[in-house]
């Protein structure tokens, strides 16, 4: 009877048993697909359009190397126009709107090209809504590039480095993913052997973009260490011939404030040595229309010529009532200046253009830049030298674009001086050797070394201390020494700003003075052989000790 219930409730448990492994193996397989899953790579496909960003009718997408622009070209007639400010601000920044004349301006080192505008988006330039577009073949006649077409969405791809590019090499096909994970949507698809640029490295993944325009991630382990890579290029643009002196420039500006007093070339040189290049003050703006000053000298000119001088004439902008803008921003107000300018020069026999324009407003800068592209051309179909005085680099003149400047002229000459002036609220140094220094360096990151002149000054600056007001005067090396030696000053070389200096009361005053004299002089000269530069200026003539010439040829050299 035991028997026969056992077995009874055996064959009662059977099914549960049963039930309860089946629905073990089921949860267990559950377990498993998940987890299977859970490390299976997704082959979902990112939504382009959400990924490039929408675009309207006619728009194209831009992506420049690695990123996707915020600008949209657009097209006309199956042409491709990119914006003026993308081209401007990314590819090329010769191409200068004249919105006077409804034209871009293009100019090479040897002409200064037109191109009108079309309203109808039939031509190189097209005048769309208020703003501006290039053909895509127009800027690919002047700038180096490689161009993808995509589609759905519309996009064009530029490729525009391709000198020391961060490259890596795909080990496998592998995919490039939206973001660093394997359920991370795919972008595209790379075969072994596609050369991809490597941005930024990570843990297990690697940022990377196709050159067809994806910017993603791939697995470390599938790609090459990165490499720099010089892409070979059959691009032929016309480049810059720069007119430069075999011998180390030496330049004195020499202040020439009327016709007359042009007379006083011989004693204003009298006791001078080692000059090569004398920069007359001859040249000034007179108005917007581009009319200037012209006190130029042919007898001068030859006087200095027969002392083994050149001379370059200079051009400034300091008319306080003439706006440099409004000046620069016009086609036949640059032209006028320049026409002018050649003429003087053919006159006279000038050897070149020293351009001293200063406070430049930011608004400024892109028409200053195409004044010195249109005058480079003239200069060098006439040989002559063309030299432009900058300040030391600072943030707020970033707009003068030394590097471009560098491009354009022969000469770029820093104006290693007025780290103080006059409307300094505390006392210092004109130009303490550190600053200039500093100066120096900043700008050899822009222009090149044996096109940079180091301009020094002769003078320096006696500050007066009264009630807590402070004033100043700009005085020349021996008035200063006149002053120290009648108040009995007593000079301490300060090693800090590679200057002596001397300080004294006077009738309730407080005097300081920060002294340039050989010492001082010598110092900054020495900048020029120790960063290889062009050659040395000074401003000005009358400053100087006498004895000064020959510290400056000796540490030139």
């Amino acid at each position: 009877m035991k028997k026969q219930v056992k077995k009874q409730m055996k064959k009662q448990y059977m099914p549960a048993v049963i039930v309860c492994v089946l629905i073990l193996l089921l949860a267990a397989a559950g377990v498993g697909i998940h987890v299977v899953k859970k490390y299976i790579p997704t082959k979902e496909r990112m939504d382009l359009n959400e990924y490039y960003g929408k675009t309207a009718e006619g728009e194209s997408v831009i992506v420049l190397g690695t990123e996707i622009m915020e600008e949209r070209a657009v097209t006309s007639d199956d042409q491709t126009y990119l914006p003026l400010e993308f081209v401007s601000g990314h590819l090329n920044q010769r191409y200068y709107w004249d919105s006077s004349n409804q034209q871009i301006l293009y100019a090479t080192p040897s002409e200064l090209q037109m191109y009108p505008a079309s309203q109808n988006g039939d031509g190189d330039v097209w005048l769309k809504d208020g703003s501006v577009f290039l053909s895509l073949p127009f800027v690919q006649k002047y700038t180096d590039m490689d161009v993808y077409m995509g589609e759905n969405p519309s996009r064009i791809i530029i490729q525009n480095q391709f000198t020391g590019v961060n490259v890596a090499t795909a080990k496998k096909d592998t995919y490039v993913r939206y973001r660093g994970g394997i359920k991370s949507p795919v972008l595209t698809e790379v075969k072994k052997g596609d050369t991809l640029t490597f941005m930024e490295e990570y843990e297990e993944w690697v940022q990377v973009a196709t050159m067809d325009g994806y910017i993603g991630f791939v697995k470390k382990k599938d790609v090459s260490s990165p490499e720099a890579k010089d892409f070979e290029r059959d691009f032929q643009k016309e480049e810059y011939q720069h007119l430069v002196m075999e011998e180390p420039v030496n330049l004195s500006w020499h202040q020439v404030t009327s016709e007359e007093a042009n007379a006083y070339f011989t004693d204003a040189v009298a006791n001078v040595s080692g000059v090569n290049v004398i920069s007359p003050t001859w040249f000034y703006l007179q108005d917007t229309q581009g009319n200037i000053a012209d006190i130029s000298s042919a007898d001068y000119v030859k006087q200095a010529h027969d002392k083994g001088m050149k001379v370059w004439g200079l051009i400034d902008n300091f008319t306080a009532d003439v706006s440099t803008t409004d000046t620069l921003s016009q086609l036949s107000s640059r032209q006028n200046i320049i026409s002018q300018l050649m003429s003087a020069a053919e006159k006279t026999g000038l050897d070149g253009i020293n351009v001293d324009f200063e406070t430049l407003s930011e608004d400024a800068g892109p028409h200053f830049l195409q004044f010195l592209r249109e005058l480079s051309i003239e200069c060098h179909k006439r040989n002559l030298v063309l030299s432009v005085d900058n300040p030391v680099p600072e943030d707020f003149t970033s707009h003068y674009d030394r590097e471009e400047q560098g491009e354009v002229v022969d000469y770029v000459i820093i104006m290693g001086y007025d780290e103080h002036y006059v409307g300094s609220e505390e006392p210092g140094s004109v130009a303490s050797l550190p600053w200039v220094e500093k100066g120096v360096v900043d700008t050899l990151a822009e222009v090149p070394a044996e096109r940079t002149i180091l301009a020094i000054p002769f003078y320096t600056r006696l500050w007066k201390t009264t009630g807590g007001a402070l004033t100043s005067e700009a005085i020349g090396m021996d008035q200063a020494q006149n002053v120290i030696k009648e108040n009995k000053a007593e000079t301490i070389w300060d090693g800090s700003v590679g200057q002596n200096t001397a300080s004294y009361e006077k009738d309730g005053s407080s005097y300081e003075i920060w002294v340039e004299d050989a010492q001082s002089i010598a110092e900054k000269v020495k900048l020029i052989p120790k960063y290889k530069l062009a050659g040395v200026a000074q401003w000005k003539l009358g400053f100087e000790n006498s004895s000064i010439w020959k510290v400056i040829s000796e540490n030139l050299k």
